[in-house]
């Protein structure tokens, strides 16, 4: 719908970054072309950097899980018994039991595991959110061996 044949035109103001390749002496430019010059190096730099940042995405959301999954491991190796119980009953008594370096490494592949997939696919965030809540495994193997019923 036309208003009556006159149209408003927003302009939008735009920065003509781009210079001609004959460059007058540097004493006849106007000081406009020397801060807009400074103006786009800036600005590339912030555009290279982000755009480093974000292609190394799955580098810097792994390594706070990596951290934390050695630190689990390093602790659970310390405090777990010789021999870890795994699916506690009612009665009190665990289903099966499994070594103390089974229940340190298997989480630890596992996580692994889940940053591999983040790094190998394209939607990093679905893998590394499954890599943070298998780094509960090894808090849960703690608790119930530590405070069975």
């Amino acid at each position: 719908m036309k208003d009556s044949g006159t149209e408003k035109k927003w302009k939008i103001p735009s920065f003509n970054l781009k210079f001609k390749k004959e460059n007058p002496s540097a004493d006849s430019l106007p000081e406009d072309v020397y801060s807009r010059s400074t103006l786009q190096k800036i600005w590339d730099v912030i555009r290279i950097l982000c755009l480093a940042v974000y292609r190394l995405r799955s580098v810097f959301m792994a390594i706070p899980v990596i951290l934390v999954a050695l630190r689990l491991a390093a602790y659970n190796s310390e405090h777990l018994p010789l021999l870890v119980g795994l699916n506690l009953q009612t009665t009190g008594e665990f289903a099966k039991t499994i070594s103390r370096q089974t229940a340190v490494t298997f989480p630890l592949f596992l996580t692994g595991g889940c940053l591999v997939l983040t790094f190998l696919s394209k939607k990093s965030l679905y893998p590394w959110l499954i890599s943070i809540f298998s780094l509960a495994i090894p808090i849960m193997l703690l608790i119930t061996n530590m405070y069975p019923a």
